[in-house]
Formats: structure tokens, C-alpha cells, sequence
């Protein structure tokens, strides 16, 4: 079992160098992982290490949904600055914007689970299915989008009617702003 812990510590540290070296000090290591000494600098051999629990696997880190003050009052945003907006024509969590309205409503989507940050209401945030299998964040129960064609921190497109519906930003309530 140390051989493993040994082997783990080598290539999570980043340090093959240094171990395959087999300068004073450090345990020489073999291709298959496995040290040719334990001779500390003192020349006094190791204590051989106990076994260690293997680390636990966290879940992956999803997309982060923060608020922040815009002209229409504190709204949602990813992390990175980019405006969140609802749709609509869409009731319910199920996502209705697709082809040439998800080209340009890119839907938020994640891999691990949304998390919030500052006053973003955790219990607010969900996921839904999209048609791909892709994982779509959601917001008081709405499927959430950006817009394609603004940059991070600009707000262009509140209240604007496309593709059968109304685009909002949406408050840290999980209401939209009004139009």
C-alpha cells in the first residue's frame, strides 16, 4: 500500500524529477514506482508510513452565479462578469431556446453542480436537461442564457423581444427586473 501513497505523492506533486534523481535525501524511484531506499540524510533508514485513507472524491465545481448593481438593479451574472438572462416564452424549467435562438442566447450551461456566491440564493439554483444531454443552469425554476453578442459586464439586451419572447435579467430573488 505504500508503494501507492509513495507513487501518488510523485506524480500529484509533480516532483518525478527530483525522486527519479536519487540525490541524498530522496528515495530513488523505479519505473514501476517502487523506492530502492529509505535512507534519510542521516543515514538512518524511514519509518515505513502508515496507510493513509485515500482522498475522498469532491464533486466538480460547477458554474458560479454571483449578483452584482447594473443599471437595472442588483441582477445575476457568472463569475466571470458575463449578464444572465431568462426567456419568456419558456414555462416552466424545460428550455425552449434552441438552433439559431440558442446561437444567439447561449444557455448557461455546466458540468458540476451551479453554485452561488454572495446574496445568489443557493435553493434558487438548479439544473434542467437540455435536447444534447448538456446540463442547463436554472434559476427559480427558469433555464438561464447570456447573450452572444455582449461582453462581460454589459447589460445590452434587457427587455428585448426575440424569438417569441422577452429577454430579462433576473434578480437575486429570482424574478426578472422589470421591463
Amino acid at each position: 500500500m505504500w508503494r501507492l501513497v509513495v507513487l501518488a505523492c510523485v506524480l500529484t506533486t509533480g516532483c518525478t524529477a527530483t525522486a527519479e534523481s536519487g540525490s541524498a535525501g530522496s528515495p530513488s524511484i523505479s519505473a514501476a514506482g517502487v523506492p530502492s531506499s529509505s535512507a534519510s540524510p542521516s543515514g538512518s533508514t524511514s519509518p515505513t508510513p502508515t496507510p493513509t485513507q485515500p482522498p475522498t472524491q469532491e464533486p466538480k465545481p460547477g458554474r458560479v452565479v454571483v449578483a452584482a448593481d447594473s443599471d437595472y438593479g442588483p441582477m445575476l451574472y457568472d463569475a466571470t462578469g458575463q449578464p444572465i438572462y431568462l426567456f419568456t416564452a419558456e414555462r416552466g424549467d424545460r428550455p425552449a431556446c434552441y438552433g439559431a435562438c440558442a446561437a444567439d442566447w447561449p444557455p448557461v450551461l455546466t458540468r458540476g453542480e451551479p453554485r452561488a456566491r454572495g446574496d445568489v440564493r443557493d435553493p434558487l439554483l438548479g439544473l434542467t436537461r437540455r435536447d444534447d444531454g448538456s446540463r442547463q443552469v436554472t434559476y427559480a425554476g427558469h433555464p438561464l442564457y447570456f447573450y452572444a453578442h455582449e461582453g462581460k459586464d454589459q447589460v445590452l439586451c434587457h427587455d428585448v423581444v426575440e424569438y417569441g419572447g422577452t429577454w430579462l435579467v433576473v434578480r437575486p430573488d429570482g424574478t426578472p427586473a422589470p421591463a
